[in-house]
C-alpha cells in the first residue's frame, strides 16, 4: 500500500499532465476555428466548379459526335482492374482514434477488393508509416528504348504497393502541393495506368457531423455528386463527447448556414440560358476537369485537418477529465491512509497508557 509521500507525488505529477492536456485541448479549438473558416473558404470554389461544369455537360456532349471518342479521359469508365487509393491520415497522435479509424477503413477497403491492383498515396505521416510497415514501396527500374530514350519502368512486387507519400502537407496545406498531387494522379488514369481513384478521409460537416468515408475521385460520372463507397458514421456516444469538449472549450457546434449559398450556385449549372462557348468543348474540359479533381481534393483535405483538430481536442478533453478523476481517487486514498496511520499511532499512544 502506498503511503501518503507517494500518493502527494502522484498527485503532483497527475496536476502537471493535466495542465498539459488542458492547453493542448484550448490549442486545438484555437486551430479547429482556423481550419473551420478555411474549410468554410474553400467550399464556394468547390461549388462553383461544380456548377460551371454540370453547366457545360448540360449543354456539351462529353462525346464527339463526329469521332465518337470522349472529349476528355477522365469521363472514360474501365473495369476496375487497378486502383489507386489516397489515404488522408495526421500527421500527429494524441487525437484519439483519428488515425487509427481511417487506417481500419483503409484497409478494410483493401480487404474487400482483393483481386484488384492497389497503389497507395499515402497524405500524412500516421498512414506513411503504417502503410510502409504493411505493404512494400514500388520500384521503378531505368530503361533505355529503342530510340536510346531513358524509361522508368515499374518493377511490381505485389498486388499491393505503396506508390507515394506526402509526410507534412497537412500541417501547412498549400495549394501548390495539392495541385501537384491531382496532376499525378490525372496523368496516371489518363495513361491507364490505374482504372479508378478513390479517397479515403474524415468528413466535416462540424463538431458533431462527421464520418469516415471512401470516395471516388475518377472517373467522372456525376459532376457535382459525391461517389461513396464506403461510410462510417459517428455513434451518439462520441457525438455526444465531442459536443460537451466544444461547449467547454468555445467553439460553435454548428458551421455557418450555407445553404442558401449552395441553391444560389446550383442555378447557375440548372439555369435555362443558352450560353454560348468560344473555345472546343475539349479545351474547356481540359482546363476544367483539372481544377475539378484538385478542388476535390483539396476539399478533402480541408475537412481532414478540420476533423483531426476536433478529434484532438476532445481526447484532450476526455484526458483532462480523466485526470481530475484520478486526482480525486488519488485524495481520497492519501486521506484514507493519512487517517489510518493517525488512528494507529492514537491506538499506541492508548495502549501504552493503559501498560503503564
Amino acid at each position: 500500500m502506498a503511503n501518503v509521500l507517494d500518493l502527494r507525488r502522484r498527485i503532483r505529477s497527475v496536476k502537471n499532465m493535466r495542465q498539459i492536456t488542458k492547453a493542448m485541448k484550448m490549442v486545438s479549438a484555437a486551430k479547429l476555428r482556423r481550419a473551420q473558416e478555411r474549410a468554410m473558404a474553400a467550399r464556394p470554389y468547390a461549388r462553383m466548379i461544380s456548377s460551371v461544369l454540370a453547366s457545360l455537360k448540360r449543354r456539351v456532349d462529353i462525346v464527339d459526335p463526329e469521332t465518337g471518342n470522349l472529349r476528355h479521359p477522365l469521363f472514360a469508365v474501365r473495369e476496375e482492374k487497378r486502383v489507386l487509393l489516397v489515404v488522408v491520415s495526421g500527421d500527429k497522435g494524441f487525437a484519439g482514434a483519428f488515425n487509427s479509424n481511417i487506417l481500419k477503413s483503409a484497409f478494410k477497403y483493401i480487404a474487400d477488393n482483393s483481386g484488384k491492383e492497389i497503389d497507395i498515396e499515402a497524405v500524412g505521416r500516421k498512414g506513411r508509416d503504417q502503410m510502409r510497415r504493411r505493404y512494400k514501396a514500388a520500384v521503378w527500374n531505368e530503361q533505355t528504348d529503342e530510340a536510346g530514350r531513358k524509361l522508368q519502368v515499374r518493377d511490381r512486387k505485389g498486388p499491393i504497393e505503396v506508390t507515394g507519400d506526402y509526410p507534412g502537407m497537412l500541417t501547412k496545406l498549400e495549394a501548390p502541393r495539392v495541385h501537384e498531387l491531382a496532376d499525378s494522379i490525372i496523368a496516371r488514369y489518363c495513361h491507364e495506368e490505374i482504372d479508378a481513384a478513390y479517397i479515403v478521409y474524415n468528413e466535416f460537416k462540424s463538431v458533431i457531423q462527421q464520418r469516415l468515408v471512401v470516395e471516388r475521385l475518377l472517373p467522372i460520372i456525376e459532376i457535382g455528386k459525391q461517389e461513396i463507397a464506403g461510410a462510417v458514421e459517428p455513434t451518439t456516444e462520441q457525438r455526444e463527447r465531442a459536443a460537451e469538449a466544444a461547449i467547454s472549450a468555445g467553439v460553435a457546434l454548428t458551421p455557418a448556414d450555407s445553404a442558401q449559398a449552395d441553391e444560389e450556385d446550383k442555378k447557375f449549372g440548372t439555369a435555362e440560358v443558352d450560353y454560348i462557348y468560344e473555345q472546343p468543348p475539349e479545351e474547356l474540359f481540359n482546363g476544367l476537369l483539372p481544377q475539378y479533381v484538385f478542388a476535390m481534393l483539396y476539399h478533402a483535405m480541408t475537412e481532414s485537418v478540420a476533423a483531426e483538430h476536433a478529434a484532438r481536442m476532445t481526447a484532450m478533453d476526455s484526458a483532462s477529465n480523466n485526470a481530475s478523476d484520478m486526482i480525486d481517487a488519488y485524495t481520497l486514498e492519501m486521506n484514507r491512509v493519512r487517517q489510518a496511520a493517525i488512528t494507529k499511532e492514537i491506538i499506541e499512544i492508548v495502549s501504552g497508557a493503559a501498560a503503564v
